[in-house]
């Protein structure tokens, strides 16, 4: 019959179905009991989530182990890792996971643009972000993932559309970021009725099957609300960072605090909220509160955060030769403002 320690050293190499480390690791062998007249083998093991199909999985796994070393039978008992030994291997699998969807050993950082409702400017607040970081020196990619309300490349003065090779599509480039948008795979602009399922596949395609080369930084303009979309994004993407786009107006931020609040369950920190459409400020320099005032700061007291920025309303340069809609010049004074929360997420992110 087996020993103790002979059952310690055969399960010691079997890893944890969520962590991908070996029970030698995360010490999840509790306790071992033998009844050598039965020989009946009690464990109890712990693991990162109990109650789950894994745990199916790993209960056969074990069973199947012992039993082929001498066990009769096997009763199993699983609780669940301290929250230090989760937390401390982690981050590794988070990493995998996003290294696996886009390809490459370094993923960028995720920074998904989310909204409570349409119209507040999360689209231009993603442009001009996407933008104010290339200008820092960052290499810098958006995912227009508003599929139904796509918008990124007209308002970027985007006209050509992406090039394929052989199976991996090559991102249109304009002012030095890359794009890939729903929109350029629809035709005369015509409306999106697809479901649930077929918007994820979309999603993960936007990741695996696009050449994005070396990012620092992939922007994801994300549909408003709390849709399936922006599920998909919370499952595929562990450690996305959030930015919030609210209006001044009170409903605006308290229907942006419902996205908040699902970001902050599922563990996405929140970098701060950017309040569009501020104010409008006249010639004579008077500010005009034409949604009112007190959305941005009520929103980030909220979600326990802070404000990245308070933009005013204003038209960027014209300028005869670029066509791009909704983007700030370096030198326009909302340039500057996206400027500065450009650096302020690039130094929390960078540090």
């Amino acid at each position: 019959m087996l020993t103790n320690e002979e059952i310690v050293q055969l399960l010691n190499p079997v890893k944890d179905p969520f962590l991908h480390t070996t029970f030698e690791q995360t010490d999840a062998i509790k306790s071992v009991k033998i009844k050598e007249e039965k020989k009946h083998v009690s464990l109890k093991i712990a693991i990162a989530k109990t109650n789950t199909a894994e745990q199916m999985q790993l209960q056969q796994e074990i069973v199947g182990i012992l039993k082929q070393n001498g066990a009769s039978t096997v009763g199993l008992r699983f609780e669940q890792l301290p929250d230090e030994i989760i937390q401390k291997y982690q981050p590794a699998v988070e990493k995998e996971q996003e290294s696996s969807l886009m390809g490459g050993a370094n993923p960028p950082h995720f920074i998904a643009v989310a909204s409570g409702k349409g119209g507040v400017g999360k689209s231009t607040v993603t442009v001009n972000l996407a933008m104010s970081l290339m200008r820092l020196g960052k290499k810098v990619g958006i995912i227009d993932a508003d599929i139904y309300g796509f918008s990124v490349p007209d308002m970027m003065g985007v006209e050509e559309r992406p090039q394929v090779r052989g199976k991996t599509i090559i991102p249109v480039e304009r002012f030095g970021v890359k794009v890939i948008s729903m929109g350029f795979f629809v035709e005369d602009n015509s409306p999106i009725i697809w479901r649930g399922p077929m918007l994820g596949k979309m999603l993960n395609n936007f990741f695996k099957e696009v050449e994005w080369g070396d990012l620092d930084y992939l922007l994801l303009d994300l549909p408003p609300g709390t849709g399936d979309i922006a599920m998909d994004v919370h499952e595929l993407l562990p450690t996305c960072k959030e930015v919030l786009v609210t209006t001044p107006h009170p409903t605006a931020a308290f229907v942006a605090a419902r996205a908040g609040q699902m970001a902050l369950k599922t563990e996405h920190e929140i970098l701060g909220v950017v309040e569009n459409m501020a104010y409008f400020q006249s010639k004579s320099g008077d500010k005009e509160y034409i949604f009112g005032k007190g959305g941005g700061p009520k929103l980030a007291e909220a979600l326990q955060t802070k404000v990245l920025g308070q933009l005013p309303l204003q038209q960027p340069y014209e300028e005869e030769e670029v066509f791009a809609p909704s983007i700030y010049q370096q030198d326009h004074p909302i340039g500057q403002e996206y400027h500065k929360i450009a650096s302020k997420i690039a130094a929390k992110l960078d540090e």
